[in-house]
């Protein structure tokens, strides 16, 4: 399946009344050396480091990470791992980095396959997952660090249309501790989940998540 088809124009996943001319990209990789002088363990200090990166580029949202290396993750037990080629370390999804409470929206049309709070330190938070068709084959949208209030009024089933609110961006209260920010990610096999799938892998597993979650960018043509 390619990606890449689905739509010549950019596909939105977050406030469509935010210009695409207002994103910028931001590399939060452990290769960035601007992330040594804060403690990368708090919430807060996420959140300064992001609202400052916004307001010195005039941007509104700030974006990227798909197969990024990041040292955040290990702040967490869940994610740590004392055998470098098993810590999951390695993003599956892109983020949009932006004001808590901005709206989300489904990329495509397709229904409510799952919804759950994931609660540990660092993951997800409330979190959506849609199944969209492609004539004979399913796969699915992951919209995670949401507010507690977008899964409330959910069902199994429900039908939703490509740009239709699907729900808001939560806090670091609920978010699993993070600057407010949206993880969007593709999943061809969810392999049983529900409400939840991976977002960061190892290195030893790398291999097998690059191809069962491709770059959501094939579908949001962002200007990398």
């Amino acid at each position: 399946m390619n990606f890449k088809n689905f739509s010549e124009a950019p596909l939105l996943v977050i406030d469509p009344s935010i210009s695409l001319v207002d994103y910028l990209p931001i590399d939060i990789s452990k290769s960035n050396s601007e992330l040594e002088n804060f403690d990368i363990s708090s919430s807060i200090e996420w959140s300064n480091y992001i609202e400052n990166y916004l307001s010195k580029k005039n941007a509104k949202v700030v974006f990227g990470g798909y197969l990024e290396v990041r040292d955040i993750y290990a702040r967490s037990s869940y994610f740590k791992s004392q055998d470098v080629k098993n810590e999951r370390n390695i993003h599956l999804g892109i983020d949009f980095w932006c004001l808590e409470n901005t709206s989300v929206l489904s990329v495509l049309d397709g229904e409510i396959h799952s919804f759950k709070n994931n609660k540990n330190h660092g993951d997800y938070g409330p979190t959506i997952i849609i199944k969209h068709q492609f004539k004979e084959t399913a796969f699915y949208s992951l919209y995670g660090h949401l507010t507690i209030s977008s899964i409330k009024n959910l069902e199994i089933g429900q039908k939703v249309k490509r740009g239709e609110v699907i729900g808001f961006l939560g806090d670091a209260s609920v978010n699993g501790d993070y600057a407010p920010h949206l993880h969007f990610q593709l999943i061809k096999d969810l392999q049983g989940n529900f409400g939840d799938y991976p977002g960061v892998c190892s290195l030893n597993e790398l291999a097998f998540y690059k191809e069962n979650c491709p770059n959501p960018n094939d579908l949001l043509k962002l200007k990398i």
